[in-house]
């Protein structure tokens, strides 16, 4: 990364995607603006807008850890604009399937940032289905 600002947006976006590997809602919902707006294969084309949509993944019965989930930024981009930031990577995601196997997938996900009162917020994110 060229400069600070871009060095901490990719580290709060790695944050944001940790949250989401271990289920932890409270955590991921500190790093989201309450207005956060997606496009994701989940919402089948339509705009989501706000917290309640996401909150549902993270409420589904079961241990989020078990099977076991990690994902890695690959080939990221970032561009501050002043007090926000866009990322864009490719987040390849190992996990463990029903029947104990081992699987990657890779996922494009554009993800926007807004700083205020000090600390990075996501407003927006763009996901592609995974393998798409």
């Amino acid at each position: 990364m060229s400069n600070a600002a871009e060095t901490e947006v990719l580290n709060v976006s790695r944050q944001l995607l940790e949250t989401i590997d271990k289920g932890d809602w409270d955590a991921y919902a500190k790093l989201c603006d309450p207005t956060l707006s997606c496009f994701e294969p989940e919402a089948l084309g339509q705009l989501v807008e706000g917290l309640p949509f996401h909150k549902f993944y993270f409420d589904m019965p079961g241990s989020p850890t078990k099977p076991a989930k990690q994902s890695t930024i690959a080939s990221p981009k970032v561009r501050v604009m002043g007090d926000s930031a866009v990322v864009t990577y490719v987040r390849v995601v190992q996990k463990i399937i029903a029947d104990g196997s081992p699987v990657c997938v890779a996922i494009e996900e554009t993800r926007v940032w807004q700083k205020k009162d000090g600390r990075w917020l996501h407003v927006h994110f763009h996901r592609s289905a995974p393998g798409k």
